[in-house]
């Protein structure tokens, strides 16, 4: 997994928030027998049993994975996502099994934080969901759907050298790395290090004979 983050406030200080002038679609099927939905209020007593869940998976990575949420923070950072669709600068989905569409087993988000004509991906994972695919067909999805968005070429992946499983996604979607940069280390799991991976929009124009 690498970093899906709450989302910041549209505008906050140090934060970069694009606003492409289109939208994902809030459904998204990849393959694997899971759906992707857009975010919603509804969905967080949900995520918020599926986070506390994965306390121990996910801690070395994710900074807010520190403590188990409240069903009242949990629920509040669902209504902040759900602004922040709304205005075009993070778009977060969750992975609900196509047989039990009542239960959250990750999230997969689209991050307007790196810049224009960029988003960052960021993904988690239940723990018992893991080497099943399941992550590189979603974020496969999610990077598509990223890179369909008009005034889009780029998408990212940043994740800890030692996260070996978020830099395998990257490596299987055929993503570069283009830079290993030095990175503050917030989770007990970091090295200090954050790898960049990208993939960019092939250049369209006239053809050539």
């Amino acid at each position: 997994m690498n970093h899906v983050m709450p989302p910041p406030p549209c505008g906050a200080p140090g934060t970069t928030n694009v606003l492409p002038p289109g939208r994902p679609p809030e459904l998204l099927r990849p393959a694997g027998g899971i759906t992707l939905r857009r975010r919603s209020p509804d969905h967080a007593p949900a995520l918020n049993a599926a986070v506390r869940a994965n306390l121990d998976h996910l801690r070395p990575w994710l900074e807010w994975a520190a403590e188990a949420p409240s069903a009242a923070r949990t629920a509040e950072l669902t209504a902040a996502g759900a602004a922040a669709w709304d205005a075009g600068t993070d778009f977060i989905y969750l992975a609900v099994p196509d047989a039990e569409p009542g239960r959250v087993i990750g999230s997969f988000g689209l991050h307007g934080r790196i810049g224009p004509g960029a988003l960052e991906i960021g993904y988690w994972l239940d723990a018992g969901h893991g080497g099943r695919g399941i992550a590189t067909a979603a974020a496969r999805t999610v990077a598509a759907a990223a890179l369909a968005l008009p005034g889009i070429h780029r998408v990212e992946i940043h994740c800890d050298p030692a996260n070996t499983p978020s830099a395998g996604v990257a490596r299987r979607l055929g993503f570069r790395l283009d830079r290993v940069i030095a990175s503050p280390v917030r989770s007990p799991g970091e090295t200090g290090r954050k790898q960049i991976w990208v993939q960019e929009q092939p250049p369209t124009g006239p053809e050539t004979v």
